[in-house]
């Protein structure tokens, strides 16, 4: 399993996609199975910007897991987003139930991410809750990066502020070392 890591906008839906095209791999992305397995006032909680709870994104993504036959063979995007997210993940890597050989972190300032995420124009992608996500993204997720190379995890910081054929080549390169 290849993990994709990065604020909102960095870019993970579009790498982990193309990746996932050229190494033959599956793309499971945490943002859309949630988009399409929630509803009501948790749906509307999300659009707003607000993170759904550790154990209710991780009860989720249990079944996520068990619904795919290979899970070594995936890109898993938009998880984790906290330690405690983090620490699930690598309990499960360690204890031989998924193996995580890297870790992409897709990083991006607020300035590109605020242009790229208002350009898409999906209705949770105001200017407001851009910059809370930006701003819990720093203190929660952030963090995750340095805690995932103590634990002697593959990870490969790319610059995600160019074209996106020049970030899938730096990731090809990086993950054929």
């Amino acid at each position: 399993m290849i993990v994709f890591m990065g604020v909102a906008g960095a870019g993970k839906s579009v790498q982990g996609t193309l990746l996932a095209k050229d190494i033959g791999y599956k793309w499971l992305s945490t943002g859309e199975h949630l988009r399409a397995s929630i509803s009501g006032e948790r749906k509307a909680e999300m659009l707003k910007g607000k993170l759904l709870d550790d154990q209710e994104i991780i009860d989720i993504l249990i079944d996520f897991f068990n619904s795919i036959e290979d899970t070594d063979h995936c890109i898993l995007d938009g998880f984790p987003r906290t330690l405690r997210q983090a620490e699930w993940l690598y309990e499960q890597h360690e204890k031989g139930a998924i193996k995580v050989s890297d870790v992409i972190y897709l990083d991006a300032s607020l300035e590109v991410v605020e242009k790229r995420l208002l350009a898409r124009g999906r209705p949770d992608d105001t200017e407001e809750v851009i910059h809370r996500r930006f701003d819990e993204y720093e203190k929660a997720t952030l963090p995750i990066i340095d805690w995932f190379k103590q634990k002697g995890m593959r990870v490969h910081e790319v610059n995600a502020e160019r074209t996106v054929e020049e970030i899938h080549a730096d990731i090809m390169e990086r993950l054929q070392r």
